[in-house]
This record gives C-alpha cells, structure tokens and sequence, in this order.
C-alpha cells in the first residue's frame, strides 16, 4: 500500500477504531495490576507495562501480517474476527477476562501482570490490526504508535464514554465486522473464485456481515440483561 494515500489513510483509521474500542479492557488490566502498588510506583508501573506490552503486540502484530500472507489464513482470520466482533457484545466475556487479573504489590510483578495479560487479551487486537492493515507493516506500526496514548490515558476516557453511551460499543462491534469482511475478500481463492464479482458482492456482503453480529450481539446483550433481572428477582424473594 503507498504511503498517505487514500487507502493508506482508510485503513489507519479503521486501526485508529479498532484501538479505541479493544483498549478499554486493556486499559482497566493496567488499573487492577497497579492499584496495590504505593502511589510512586503506580505510575511507572503503567508506563514499563505498557511500554512491554506494546512492543510485544508490535512483534505478535507483524508476525500475524506475514502469516496472513499464507493462503487460507485470511479467510480463516476473517471469520475468527467475525466471532470477535461478537464476542466484544457479550457482557459475560467481558467482565470475566477483567475478573482474572490479579494486583501486584511489587512494581516488576505489576508489569509482568500488565504484559502478559494484555498479551492474551491482546489477541483480539492484534488479529483486528493486522486484517485492517492489508500486509502492510507500517500500518501497523502507525496503529501501534497511536495505540500507546490510548492504553495509557485515552482509553480511559473512552471507557467513560461506553458507560454514558452504550449504544458506541455497537460501533466499534460494526467496525471490525467490516474489518473481518474485507479479511475474507483479501483471500486469494475468494479472489480467484469470485473473479469479476468481487467488487460487486464485497460490500453486501460486509454489510449483511455487520447487520447479523450486531443482531446477535444484541440478543446475547438481551438475553443477559433479562437473566439478570430474573436473578433480582430472586434474591429479593428470598
């Protein structure tokens, strides 16, 4: 992809959504492994750890962009970002990965916490990024630049904004179902086998892509949120 052209400038912002909306549980990992700590060592437990983690996903990120150059494994990726796009709606996933992340109360145990659980929360991000930046890895250096202020302060605040207003989660879910359509489209056979009606299916089908995760995503978000009220239900009896 050539450098600050439309398509390059496309994608880094799709990068630039796709960071915004899967840092916030990052974000919270680096809060729970640090509030133990005294408060002068918080902070450079946020910035070690955040700085490691970084530079791993960079290393995990470029290694997923050459791997997808392997034939099969861009179709395979796409649909694995379908199930993540999903996935980012189901409350239950999320609020049992925060669950898992034990405090430290040593500064070095807090960035080993911070760098190895952004690295297993961190798949998801990584896979996103590298089908948003189409085998380029500048792209994904750009993406992972952008990525540092975001997990260091900016997710927070974006945290904030999905508690006030729910209804942006279905954005960021809608972004990487267009990321995972465009994934499947990259692949070579799908190329080859479509021939002349690639440029003629890929947007339909990305958008009806989009339309059926956001609709299971929203049942699943129903289905909790009516078990939920049941369970009120019952402790209030009892």
């Amino acid at each position: 992809m050539e450098l600050f052209t439309m398509a390059f400038w496309s994608s880094l912002i799709i990068i630039v959504g796709i960071d915004l909306f899967l840092a916030g549980d990052n974000a919270v990992v680096i809060a729970l492994a640090a509030r133990r700590l005294p408060n002068h060592q918080r902070g450079r437990a946020i910035l070690y750890g955040t700085v490691g983690a970084v530079i791993l996903r960079a290393l995990c990120t470029i290694l997923v962009v050459y791997l997808l150059m392997v034939p099969g494994l861009h179709f395979i990726g796409g649909l694995l970002l379908i199930w993540i796009a999903y996935r980012l709606l189901s409350p239950a996933e999320s609020s049992k990965s925060k669950k898992e992340v034990k405090a430290q109360t040593s500064l070095w145990g807090a960035v080993q916490t911070i760098v190895v659980a952004d690295a297993l929360m961190g798949l998801d991000n990584v896979l996103a990024v590298a089908g948003a930046a189409q085998n380029d890895p500048l792209l994904v250096i750009f993406g992972l630049l952008i990525s540092i202020p975001l997990l260091m302060g900016g997710s927070a605040i974006i945290l904030k904004l999905l508690d006030r207003f729910s209804w942006l989660i279905y954005v960021g879910s809608g972004i990487l179902a267009m990321t995972a359509a465009r994934m499947l489209f990259a692949e070579p056979f799908i190329i080859k086998w479509l021939g002349d009606l690639v440029a003629w299916t890929e947007w339909p089908v990305a958008i009806i892509t989009i339309a059926v995760v956001l609709y299971f995503g929203w049942l699943s978000q129903r289905k909790s949120m009516k078990q939920h009220k049941q369970n009120q239900a019952v402790k209030t009896v009892s």
